[in-house]
C-alpha cells in the first residue's frame, strides 16, 4: 500500500503540474487575442473573463491526454534516474506491477476526459454561441465605451458618452454626429443630451438609442443658416434588424442530440469525443515501458522519442477524423483500428520489458 500510494502520488502530482503549466501558457495567448478583440469593440469587455472560462473545457480535451502522458514520463524517469525503482525491482516490484497501479490512476482521468468530452465541452462551446449572440444582438449598448467617439453599427452616426452606468444601460452626456440624406439633399445634425438608453423593439429587433433633455443642431454645411431643436425625448437608430443566429458546429451539439444525427460529420465527432477517453490509457501503457532510463541518460533520456510517438498518434486521430468527415472511412469502422494499433503497441513494449520475454530472447540469442 505504501508503494502504491507512493507511485500514484507521483504520477499524479507530474501529470497536475503539466496540465497547469500547459493550460497556463495556452489559456495565456487565447486571453491576448480575446482581450485584442475586446479592445477593439469587437467583443464586450463584460463577456472577456465569461469567454476565457468557456474555453477551459476546450482547452482540456486536448491538454488531458498530453498532460497524462508526459507526467508519467516525468515521474518514473525521475524515479528512475535516481535508482529508485532499481530499489523496488529488488524488492520484488515488478514493472507490470507499476503499470497496473499506473493503469487505475488513467482509467479515472480517462472518466473525467470522458465527462469533459461528452457533456461539460459541448455545453461550453454552445454557451459561448449564446454570448456571442447576444454582444452580436446587443452591439448598440455593449460597444459604447465612455469616452471614445464610436460609430454605430449601421454606420449611420458617430456617438459620444461621457459616461456608462454599472449596470450598462443608463448613459450620461451623450453626443451624436450624424447625417441624414432625403434625396440629392444631405444634412448635417449635432445631437447633445443629458442622458440617454438603449432600447429594443421586440417585434422587428431592431435597436434605438433614446436620448431625453438635449438639443439638435442641424444645418446642410453650405450655408450659415441652421436650426436649433430642444427636445425632451429624441431616437437614433443603432440597428436595424435583428442579429442572424451564429452558424454551429457539431462540437457544440449535446452528445445525445449528436448520437440522432446520421451524417459522417457526426460520426467522425462522435469518434473523435470518445478518443479522447480512450486513448489516455494506450498512451499509459506507451509511457510506462518508454520512462525506463539509465540512470546515466537522466530521467528526460526518452522525452524526445516519446513525445513523437504521441504526436504520430494524435496526428493519425486528427487524420482519421478528417477521413471519416470525408466519408473515405465507414463509420462502423471509425477510428477504432488506430487504437487498436496503438494498444498492440503499448503491449508489444510491456512484454518486452518482462522478465520472462528477457529470459526467452536471452535463449534464443545464445542457441543462435
Amino acid at each position: 500500500m505504501i508503494i502504491f500510494r507512493y507511485l500514484v502520488g507521483e504520477v499524479f502530482r507530474a501529470q497536475l503540474a503539466v496540465f497547469v503549466i500547459l493550460t497556463s501558457i495556452i489559456i495565456s495567448q487565447r486571453f491576448v487575442k480575446i482581450l485584442a478583440d475586446a479592445s477593439e469593440g469587437d467583443l464586450p469587455g463584460q463577456l472577456v473573463m465569461s469567454i476565457v472560462a468557456l474555453k477551459l473545457p476546450q482547452l482540456a480535451v486536448i491538454i488531458l491526454p498530453l498532460s497524462a502522458f508526459l507526467g508519467i514520463l516525468v515521474a518514473y524517469g525521475r524515479v528512475y534516474a535516481d535508482s529508485e525503482m532499481t530499489v523496488l525491482h529488488s524488492t520484488g516490484v515488478s514493472e507490470w506491477y507499476v503499470t497496473r497501479i499506473t493503469l487505475l490512476l488513467s482509467l479515472v482521468m480517462a472518466l473525467l476526459a470522458g465527462s469533459v468530452t461528452l457533456f461539460l465541452s459541448p455545453w461550453a462551446t454552445e454557451r459561448e454561441y449564446q454570448l456571442l449572440e447576444k454582444a452580436d444582438s446587443n452591439v448598440g449598448l455593449f460597444s459604447l465605451v465612455p469616452g471614445r467617439f464610436q460609430h454605430t453599427a449601421n454606420e449611420r452616426a458617430v456617438i459620444f458618452v461621457q459616461d456608462i452606468s454599472r449596470a450598462g444601460s443608463n448613459l450620461s452626456r451623450v453626443f451624436v454626429a450624424q447625417t441624414e440624406v432625403h434625396g440629392e439633399r444631405s444634412q448635417h445634425a449635432i445631437v447633445y443630451a443629458e442622458t440617454g438608453a438603449v432600447t429594443e423593439d421586440g417585434t422587428t429587433g431592431a435597436q434605438m438609442l433614446e436620448l431625453q433633455r438635449g438639443r439638435r443642431y442641424a444645418g446642410d454645411g453650405r450655408s450659415p443658416a441652421y436650426e436649433i431643436t430642444e427636445f425632451g425625448r429624441y431616437q437614433i437608430q443603432l440597428r436595424e434588424q435583428q442579429v442572424e443566429q451564429r452558424r454551429r458546429k457539431l462540437s457544440s451539439l449535446s452528445t445525445p442530440l449528436l448520437l440522432q444525427e446520421q451524417s459522417a460529420e457526426a460520426a467522425a465527432e462522435w469518434h473523435w469525443r470518445i478518443a479522447i477517453p480512450l486513448s489516455i490509457p494506450i498512451l499509459t501503457l506507451i509511457a510506462v515501458p518508454l520512462s525506463r532510463v539509465n540512470p546515466r541518460q537522466g530521467k528526460f533520456g526518452r522525452l524526445l522519442p516519446a513525445l513523437l510517438l504521441y504526436l504520430g498518434y494524435y496526428a493519425l486521430l486528427i487524420i482519421g477524423r478528417s477521413a471519416l468527415e470525408d466519408g473515405k472511412i465507414p463509420p462502423e469502422l471509425g477510428m477504432w483500428w488506430l487504437h487498436a494499433t496503438a494498444l498492440v503497441f503499448g503491449l508489444f513494449l510491456i512484454i518486452r520489458n518482462r522478465s520472462g520475454s528477457q529470459r526467452l530472447r536471452a535463449r534464443l540469442a545464445g542457441r543462435a
